[in-house]
């Protein structure tokens, strides 16, 4: 595709070329963007790789989008992560795709990869490796997937290859109908089915939402709970799945940090340790 994004039919040429050397210039965008933790996650990781690297966090809302890409990287971006509401939009923008991001239909992270935009999506592989790490048994386990947006889009085909049996609830169901279709995997909940093993929120919602319900029937003592969005009390989501029933609830600080240590991989060639940094974090 040469060396401009592509947006729509609209080439954008790349105005400097970023190098791989000293600092890093390092950012995460996302509308809203004041409860990341990401700056501190790569600052600890940066520490203790010992790479030198500037990261920050810019409240960039959709309107601005498209200036915001042409101006960070014309001005020696290094690398980007991007969260909600911008990774189905930022996926049209790639030059290229890693397989996983083409799969997804949505990226969270962007880097030049001999200079050419390559857009990868970590958040799937993140969310397995931390459900795996608090051994949570995915190989044929039922699945719930709430939520059919662009993290919904991640994690669905990692969960898959990971021996999972996912069904997919969204308020629009026309939209979960459309995530099944594009990515050739999951099937629409039944709202009669019972139990599940696992049930997982994507959906941003919960950043604002206070209250939310689950059936009571799609749970039980055994069903685990987990919520992609972190937080330091329990989030809206894991109360009502409490409340509906459930002894194991999680957070998605380990995806977060999951997530964050493969982009942080993706700029720098290395893999940072995640412990020391959800110690950290956890204090």
């Amino acid at each position: 595709m040469g060396t401009g994004w592509r947006s729509g039919t609209a080439t954008h040429t790349r105005i400097s070329t970023v190098s791989g050397l000293g600092l890093k210039k390092l950012c995460v965008i996302g509308d809203p963007i004041g409860h990341s933790l990401s700056p501190k996650i790569h600052a600890a990781f940066g520490e203790q790789t010992g790479i030198a690297l500037e990261y920050t966090a810019e409240h960039v809302t959709p309107e601005h989008l498209e200036p915001f890409l042409k101006r960070f990287f014309a001005e020696g971006g290094s690398g980007l992560n991007v969260t909600v509401p911008h990774k189905e939009s930022v996926w049209r923008w790639c030059q290229h795709l890693t397989a996983r991001a083409e799969a997804a239909g949505a990226v969270n992270t962007l880097f030049y990869n001999d200079d050419v935009l390559t857009g990868d999506n970590t958040d799937g592989a993140g969310l397995v490796d931390d459900l795996l790490r608090q051994q949570v048994v995915l190989q044929d386990a039922r699945v719930l997937l709430l939520g059919a947006g662009g993290a919904a889009r991640g994690a669905l085909g990692p969960l898959v290859d990971a021996g999972a049996r996912v069904s997919i609830h969204n308020r629009t169901e026309s939209r979960a109908r459309q995530l099944i279709q594009d990515l050739g995997q999951g099937r629409l909940v039944n709202p009669d089915e019972g139990e599940f093993d696992v049930i997982i929120s994507s959906s941003s919602a919960g950043l604002t939402q206070t209250q939310l319900t689950l059936p009571g029937h799609w749970v039980s003592n055994d069903t685990f709970a987990y919520d992609m969005i972190y937080s330091d009390q329990s989030t809206p989501f894991m109360q009502a799945a409490a409340e509906a029933g459930s002894a194991h609830q999680s957070d998605g600080l380990g995806m977060l940090l999951g997530q964050a240590a493969r982009a942080f991989q993706r700029w720098t060639g290395v893999l940072p340790e995640i412990a020391p940094v959800m110690r950290l974090l956890r204090k």
